[in-house]
């Protein structure tokens, strides 16, 4: 017959690993390591100069949130549109530089409701300002839509959209093999199926067949909402400026 200490402590060990289960299964795969707290930087990476700067990295990362978010028509966008739906955002609380897998630019961390800039990998505003606006587009969906990133077609969903508004363009549709000049109707979607199913299979432990068919079988309904940006938006175009001009219409201010 087991003790009252073994029983207890069976059930915490149970809690612990529970606990541990729901956290690898919500945030994915280890692509944060610095959030993990398992980030570490080697000699050999210290010595051909990809780690080790780590504290000038996050500074200049700073500086680059700060000014896309002074700056950025976009990214102030999607800042009117949280604060409408009742999720404002507090620069120090909702954004984070950190140390990242290089196979990453940002994330978003649904459990914390934060967003994380790959510090060693968006080495610049631009690149800055499409992490923030890509990941702003979970934060709202996580805000307003009741996003629930432990249902994939939720999961799904959100990445459809986030790389409909603001990932792909012709260019970046051909960059990924997904736009020929023969195809210039459909290269769009498909790059955006393409952004989307790269997302989902990096922090989710599926099957690439399974991932695709969650996808197909919500893309209608998800690439067709454009909230709250309103538009797609093109590379080297004004769409930015105009969905800024805009926002007030949708009641972002």
């Amino acid at each position: 017959m087991s003790s009252k200490n073994e029983e207890t402590s069976a059930e915490q060990q149970e809690v612990k690993n529970s606990t541990n289960n729901e956290k690898k299964e919500a945030w994915g795969y280890d692509l944060y390591p610095e959030r993990r707290g398992t980030f570490k930087p080697t000699i050999t990476n210290v010595l051909i100069g990809k780690e080790g700067k780590e504290g000038i990295e996050k500074m200049k990362c700073e500086k680059n949130v700060y000014k896309c978010i002074k700056e950025s028509p976009i990214v102030k966008v999607m800042l009117a549109a949280l604060k409408s739906s009742g999720c404002p955002v507090d620069i120090r609380r909702h954004i984070s530089c950190e140390v990242c897998d290089y196979s990453v630019s940002g994330g978003y961390d649904p459990q914390l409701n934060q967003i994380v800039v790959c510090q060693n990998v968006s080495t610049r505003k631009g690149m800055v300002q499409g992490v923030l606006t890509h990941e702003m587009i979970h934060m709202f969906d996580y805000c307003r839509n009741e996003l629930d990133f432990r249902n994939m077609e939720h999961l799904a969903c959100t990445e459809i959209r986030a790389a409909n508004l603001t990932h792909c363009s012709f260019t970046s549709a051909w960059s990924q093999g997904d736009a020929s000049l023969l195809k210039i109707k459909e290269a769009h979607q498909d790059c955006v199926k393409t952004k989307a199913l790269y997302s989902v299979l990096a922090v989710r432990q599926i099957g690439k067949a399974e991932a695709v068919d969650i996808i197909e079988k919500v893309f209608p309904k998800c690439y067709n909402d454009l909230e709250p940006i309103g538009r797609r938006i093109r590379r080297n175009s004004d769409d930015m400026t105009r969905a800024y001009r805009e926002a007030s219409y949708y009641g972002y201010e």
